[in-house]
């Protein structure tokens, strides 16, 4: 695994590991809006924004190379599964590309399988191609649970584990993020919500397998980013593309 460093990340490598969240309930349109052209600015993997918001929030992302996520079931997981398909068909109707929803946390501490398996194979059949991340709430789990999940993630045919919704008592660690990637397989990506507020902090997760992290603090990262490696050569390194990730 490559090794990240500032000076051979790039900007657009960085950039392009950041799903930039703009899912507090208090926030007010106007301000989500204002999140989503940010986004557009410092051209991030994606603005990820509550379901209510999806269709505006793809009307300004539209000709560009950011894309609008959103979350089901979120943030408790509780949600019937009919339910999440539902909400599923409805965002990806208002122009959502990516869906990052919440498993049944009850149901897999429960040890149903079974139910966790089906439920995210219909969120997956309900998106229609579109990247599947889903949510376990490591913060409530048992390590083999978490290990569990990434297994029943893998089976159900999404696209990203991910650590946390960013509301529960904790966030990303780099022993969860370690334990995720050594159990999931190539094909499904890691995520780390919660927690990675600094350059140095996304660099430390990138370096252990992350390819995707949920951030509020996006525009300080890169702006570091940019204050650390003024007047390099290239803000791109030969050889520092995007990878297999995103």
């Amino acid at each position: 695994m490559p090794q990240f460093t500032v000076e051979n990340v790039g900007l657009r490598r960085l950039a392009k590991t950041i799903d930039h969240s703009l899912l507090r309930p208090e926030l007010d349109l106007g301000t989500v809006l204002e999140g989503v052209r940010l986004a557009v600015r410092y051209d991030v993997a994606s603005a990820t924004v509550r379901p209510a918001d999806v269709r505006q929030a793809a009307e300004l992302v539209a000709g560009t190379d950011v894309m609008i996520s959103t979350v089901v079931g979120f943030p408790h997981g509780s949600s019937a599964t009919a339910t999440k398909v539902f909400e599923t068909e409805q965002v990806v109707g208002d122009g959502a590309d990516e869906v990052d929803m919440v498993l049944n946390i009850g149901r897999l501490l429960s040890g149903e399988d079974a139910y966790v398996l089906d439920e995210i194979g219909a969120v997956v059949e309900a998106a229609g191609g579109r990247t599947v991340k889903v949510i376990f709430e490591n913060a409530y789990l048992t390590d083999e649970r978490k290990i569990r999940a990434c297994e029943l993630t893998a089976e159900a045919g999404a696209h990203f584990v991910k650590t946390s919704t960013g509301f529960a008592s904790s966030g990303a660690t780099i022993e969860d993020l370690v334990l995720m990637r050594s159990h999931s397989p190539a094909h499904v990506q890691v995520k780390a919500a919660g927690g990675v507020r600094t350059l140095d902090a996304l660099l430390e997760v990138m370096n252990v397998g992350v390819t995707r992290i949920g951030a509020t603090a996006t525009e300080t990262i890169l702006e570091d980013y940019k204050a650390r490696t003024a007047g390099a050569a290239s803000e791109e390194p030969a050889g520092a593309g995007l990878g297999g990730g995103y």
